[in-house]
C-alpha cells in the first residue's frame, strides 16, 4: 500500500556521492528537523526526467527555499555513479541533492515502485514529488503513468 499525506517517511538508506566517493545517507539524516522537497523520476538521463522534471527543480530552487524548503532532493532507481553524472550534466550543483535508490528499496517502502521490466528497465520508482516536514509527508503528488503534471517544481511551489 502506498504512503499518503500525514504518514511518516519509512526508514531507508540512499547512496550519495561525496568528495571521498560514495557514502550512505539515511532517511533520518535527510528529513529530521527539516522541510524537504523530494521528487522521484523513473530514470536518470531519460527524456522527460532530463528535459523537464529535474531542470524544473534546479530552476526553482531559490523560489522553493524562499517558501521554507531547506533541501531539495531527487531520487531514482539508478546507481550513485549515474546519479552523480546526471546531476553534473544537469548543473544541479548545491541546488538539488542526487539520491541513488539503486535497487528501488526506498520506492518499495513507500509503495511507489514501478515495474518497467517489460521495457528492459527493471524495478523503478513512480514519478512523484512530496513535501516532507520533519519526517512526515505533508504533500504527495503521484503522477499517472506516462504523465508529468502534478510532480513538477512549479506545482509544488503552488502548494506552498
Amino acid at each position: 500500500m502506498a504512503v499518503k499525506e500525514g504518514d511518516k517517511i519509512p526508514s531507508g538508506t540512499f547512496k550519495v556521492m561525496s568528495a571521498d566517493g560514495p557514502k550512505d545517507l539515511t532517511s533520518d539524516e535527510l528529513f529530521k528537523g527539516k522541510t524537504v522537497a523530494l521528487f522521484s523520476v523513473p530514470g536518470a538521463f531519460t527524456p522527460t526526467c532530463s528535459a523537464k522534471h529535474l531542470p524544473g527543480f534546479v530552476k526553482n530552487a531559490d523560489a522553493l527555499r524562499a517558501k521554507g524548503v531547506d533541501a531539495i532532493a531527487c531520487t531514482a532507481a539508478n546507481d550513485v555513479f549515474v546519479m552523480n553524472a546526471w546531476g553534473k550534466d544537469q548543473g544541479c550543483g548545491e541546488n538539488v541533492m542526487m539520491l541513488a535508490d539503486g535497487s528501488a528499496d526506498f520506492a518499495r517502502k513507500l509503495g511507489l515502485e514501478l515495474d518497467l521490466t517489460a521495457r528492459g528497465m527493471g524495478m523503478r520508482a513512480q514519478r512523484y514529488s512530496m513535501l516532507v516536514k520533519d519526517g512526515v509527508i505533508q504533500k504527495l503528488n503521484v503522477e499517472e503513468p506516462g504523465q508529468f503534471e502534478v510532480s513538477s517544481a512549479e506545482h509544488m511551489l503552488s502548494q506552498l
